[in-house]
């Protein structure tokens, strides 16, 4: 299917988007601002192009403001080697990486005093991803899940954790399906616990609301008052946690 680009001007800067149909029943226009600089306009069907245009316009500002602070990440972070050295998120912190070339020893990354231990029979960098991969699918599972039932025990309109699925993406942290089950990035579980938890109330908001109303935002405000200000980290964290 063909995406449905539109543009205006901001400045002299030309910001293009592409068109999405929203399926909510809410009329408004939402923008969504990704960390590989891609812009998403979502609107009802029976919204024309011009008030959609019209509508991006009017955040504007933000838009510009989001690109730029995207770009500038993406400029500051070189490409992953996965070299001892370089240095790798978990839970909100940071660890250096150490590669070991061991052929007696088993395949395996571990955390250990401050680092984060790679041990594999051959240094090249798609080994040490592979294995660095592998090892942050099994800890998000872990980590999700516990953070679930953390969460689910706050919220009255969830009776047990839902079942969820975790993969690695880009231009999303979490989602919800109309049947209910959980998506979780990957990457996610390299945020701090309470990041992680604000995604996961997000998406069990939308078990009762499928949209972003004010039912919704209350239900947000219910379980964590704060976050408003959790939600500005969580928005800050793309570049950082997939490039650093």
């Amino acid at each position: 299917m063909t995406k449905k680009l539109l543009s205006f001007y901001y400045g002299d800067e030309a910001i293009v988007f592409e068109r999405k149909d929203k399926q909510q029943s809410s009329p408004k226009v939402s923008i969504k601002v990704h960390s590989d600089c891609t812009v998403q306009v979502y609107a009802p069907k029976d919204v024309s192009d011009k008030d959609v245009v019209e509508a991006a316009k009017k955040r504007g500002q933000w838009i510009n403001r989001k690109l730029t602070e995207f770009k500038k990440l993406n400029e500051e972070h070189s490409p992953r080697e996965y070299i001892s050295g370089e240095s790798h998120f978990y839970l909100g912190r940071r660890y250096m990486l150490k590669v070991h070339a061991d052929k007696k020893h088993m395949p395996t990354v571990r955390l250990f005093r401050g680092t984060l231990e790679v041990y594999c029979k051959d240094k090249s960098a798609d080994t040490v991803k592979a294995l660095l991969d592998d090892w942050y699918k099994d800890k998000a599972k872990q980590v999700f899940k516990e953070r679930l039932e953390k969460v689910v025990q706050k919220t009255p309109w969830v009776t047990e954790p839902p079942l969820f699925t975790v993969r690695t993406m880009k231009k999303q942290w979490g989602s919800c399906s109309p049947k209910g089950r959980l998506l979780l990035n990957t990457h996610l579980v390299k945020a701090s616990k309470e990041c992680i938890d604000y995604v996961i109330l997000h998406e069990l908001c939308h078990l009762v609301e499928h949209n972003h109303s004010k039912r919704f935002y209350k239900l947000m405000g219910q379980v964590i008052p704060e976050w408003k200000a959790i939600k500005s980290k969580v928005d800050g964290l793309s570049g950082q946690m997939i490039y650093n």
